[in-house]
């Protein structure tokens, strides 16, 4: 919803720190992200504000100091930042920028608290955030029409030379019009795609790449929009294993929407739904869950064969873990993080075989130690859901049957504990020793497939190990 209103609210701190800024012969400037998202009716919780008219910025720095711990991001291109209760504040003095080498720190920055708005704001990349609001003034500034480009909900750069300085502006536009819904100026598209095409994303740290993809995530009601523009730009060839899903084919009765690529897409918008319907809120336990889906059929373009007519892609969770890792591994060096998204992707079909094969608790018990099973569920529902199949309702019964099955054993968002464990060993008067690993290994076979208590699980070792130990 875009406003009319050009009333711009600002938290009281931000306004005493305004006051303090301009009784020292400042301009400061309320611009970036905050200012596009009031005209977007979007919570703000970051602002970013630039400092006009004061080139000294000890002087800057020491005005902050009392609202808190200020810290410098760069003292060499004048950015300093700011937490306050909820809210964070950046403070930066105007500057231009100039690229002199290949990666993102190869910038040669000059700071000037003289340049006029537009000629500060010429370095941003897209219209919709060189947007400046004046808080004394209460006027907006807006020297490339960025306001009418959010009332029309078109994303547009600024300036072809600046635009094409940073490569990771490529992923922001692709983020920006996913988050938003936005169109993509076709000469900004252009831009891209020549970015693409000349192979300047290779530059890109890693860590840039993911941010860029964990905001398009997070942010998105459809994060399919971001992905099929990744597709459209050519960006997929430095993504292999996100290629292969293309004309990946599929059953028809099971996958009537088209190819890999198209369920993939689809499984990631309905994700996004669930996880907005479920109300979680642990980024990374979301970001986790949609890399699971995103590399849930990994595996299908090394096993998808056509036998008597019929389509299969048998084995493919197990053949999908090996390019899963490869994906990931170019884009975090988490390894918590990977091991994670890989047990999802691994078992992602086991909720449907447990539940069709009625399953006793000692295979869902077992599952525990595999896999987080409410994580798994969701998964396994929005796999199921991103399909064009006439009757949906089926798949809410296998995440549902056993989502409740492991809830009775106190087991869906943790692996089943040992009941035995070595203290109990010594209390029965055994030592340390290599025979404890057999004993625990053997109390905890009892515990999982025959359902036994402790005192029942403590009579068995007794009567197997501890006749002959004494």
């Amino acid at each position: 919803m875009f406003t009319t209103t050009t009333k711009f609210k600002i938290p009281k701190v931000l306004e005493n720190i305004l006051n303090d800024l301009q009784e020292l012969g400042a301009t400061p400037i309320l611009v970036g992200g905050c200012v596009r998202d009031f005209f977007l009716n979007i919570p703000i919780k970051d602002y970013d504000v630039e400092i006009f008219g004061i080139d000294c910025f000890d002087t800057i720095e020491k005005s902050l100091q009392k609202y808190g711990t200020v810290k410098l991001v760069g003292k060499s291109f004048g950015v300093l930042t700011l937490r306050v209760d909820e809210y964070d504040f950046d403070f930066a003095l105007p500057r231009t920028e100039k690229k002199i080498g290949n990666t993102h720190q190869d910038f040669e920055v000059t700071t000037n608290a003289n340049l006029s708005y537009k000629e500060a704001a010429l370095r941003r990349d897209f219209t919709i955030n060189s947007i400046g609001y004046d808080y004394f003034k209460k006027e907006f500034l807006d020297p490339f029409n960025g306001i009418k480009d959010l009332e029309n909900k078109l994303l547009r750069h600024i300036n072809d030379e600046t635009f094409i300085e940073d490569s990771l502006r490529v992923y922001r536009g692709i983020g920006f019009a996913s988050r938003f819904g936005f169109e993509i100026y076709d000469k900004t598209k252009e831009i891209c795609k020549q970015i693409v095409l000349n192979g300047d994303l290779v530059h890109l740290p890693k860590e840039r790449v993911f941010e860029e993809l964990k905001k398009l995530f997070l942010n998105s009601k459809k994060p399919s929009i971001g992905f099929e523009l990744i597709r459209e730009f050519g960006i997929l060839k430095y993504f292999p294993e996100l290629k292969a899903l293309v004309n990946c084919i599929q059953d028809e009765v099971y996958h009537p929407e088209g190819d890999v690529w198209v369920h993939t897409l689809m499984v990631l918008d309905e994700m996004a739904r669930i996880l907005k319907e479920e109300k979680i809120k642990d980024d990374y336990k979301k970001l986790y869950l949609f890399y699971a889906v995103l590399c849930h059929d990994f595996g299908k373009p090394f096993c998808t064969k056509e036998i008597a007519g019929k389509i299969t892609s048998f084995k493919h969770e197990n053949l999908g873990i090996e390019p899963t890792i490869s994906f990931l591994l170019k884009l975090t060096n988490e390894r918590k993080f990977i091991e994670i998204v890989c047990s999802l992707v691994k078992t992602h079909l086991v909720p449907f075989q447990l539940y069709l094969s009625d399953s006793s608790l000692k295979a869902i018990k077992r599952l525990s130690l595999k896999v987080n099973i409410e994580d798994l569920c969701l998964v396994s529902l929005a796999d199921c859901l991103g399909r064009n199949i006439p009757d949906k309702d089926k798949c809410t019964k296998a995440s549902s049957w056993l989502l409740e099955k492991a809830k009775e054993l106190n087991i869906e968002n943790k692996a089943i504990e040992p009941l035995v464990q070595g203290r109990d060993l010594m209390a029965l008067g055994l030592k340390p020793s290599k025979l404890f690993k057999e004993i625990l290994e053997f109390a905890f076979e009892l515990q999982l497939d025959e359902n036994l208590q402790k005192e029942k699980i403590i009579e068995n070792i007794k009567e197997k190990y501890l006749i002959n130990y004494f």
